[in-house]
């Protein structure tokens, strides 16, 4: 991977170039829809059959060629030129109209996964276990998965806590995280990420052992203080939410004036190795 500047980057494929840009604001790459059909495709003239499968789509009546963004990419000559975009999603969309043997391989990943989030839905449980497994493939110490899976425990049960209060998933959801996060950490959940230099990657996936620890007080906290309280409007669960990490913050501070030693820190899961996560790959 090559940085061309602050949000626009040149991701390799297969000895190709696969032309990507960062949002931060919606936190999602987009890839360059011709570079990614020009690989996939093998044609000699990526635009033009981009040009005939965008047609086709529209005529079938297809939303993924309305979920296409133009954005400005650099072009072979240097220079910065309009071309279509799309984020992951759409594109892993685009990728089944593709009639290729190099886009097979996609397909049939998209399949295997299609049919493992059914089980899941017929069976949770299916769900957890493939989540300890892939931890652990990917070499998290079995101490931290245990950790880790008891964060998703305790996430849920703060959800859910939330949905009985009237919050509502998704921007409310974030708002009430970034309250508790502020309030034990001292920064959002974005300040968080980018602190690790991290983009689309799960912040608690790049937590120590003490950060999950002290991120899942927090929650935890926040939870049982909502539960006595009751609050019955959105300003009400955000200063629940201030109130349960304030908590965890408290006990932060305790723990630096004791160890001398920041409990957060920059490091993520790949420069954790060594450490705690030393397994970690």
């Amino acid at each position: 991977m090559k940085k061309q500047s602050k949000n626009k980057v040149i991701a390799i494929f297969e000895g190709k170039t696969i032309r990507r840009h960062w949002d931060a604001e919606k936190e999602l790459w987009y890839f360059s829809v011709v570079d990614v059909v020009g690989v996939l495709s093998a044609s000699d003239d990526p635009r033009n059959y981009w040009k005939v499968l965008k047609s086709r789509l529209k005529q079938e009546g297809s939303e993924v060629v309305t979920k296409c963004n133009q954005l400005k990419m650099r072009a072979a000559d240097g220079k910065f030129y309009l071309t279509d975009a799309a984020d992951t999603e759409t594109m892993l969309r685009l990728i089944q109209s593709i009639p290729s043997p190099n886009a097979e391989p996609f397909k049939l990943w998209l399949a295997r996964v299609g049919y493992e989030r059914l089980e899941e839905t017929a069976d949770p449980e299916l769900a957890i276990n493939r989540a300890l497994k892939t931890y652990l493939q990917k070499g998290y110490s079995p101490e931290w998965v245990n950790q880790r899976l008891k964060s998703i425990e305790i996430r849920k049960a703060l959800t859910d806590e939330w949905e009985k209060r009237g919050a509502k998933e998704g921007v409310e959801f974030a708002i009430l995280t970034d309250e508790i996060s502020k309030a034990w950490a001292g920064l959002t959940t974005k300040e968080y990420k980018n602190l690790k230099g991290l983009k689309k990657e799960n912040l608690r996936d790049n937590m120590t052992n003490l950060e999950l620890v002290l991120n899942m007080l927090a929650e935890t906290a926040t939870t049982e203080i909502s539960q006595k309280r009751e609050p019955k409007n959105f300003p009400e669960n955000r200063q629940v939410a201030r109130e349960g990490g304030t908590v965890a913050g408290h006990a932060r501070k305790e723990i630096e004036s004791k160890t001398g030693k920041k409990a957060i820190t920059r490091k993520n899961a790949k420069q954790l190795r060594g450490g705690e996560n030393k397994k970690l790959r």
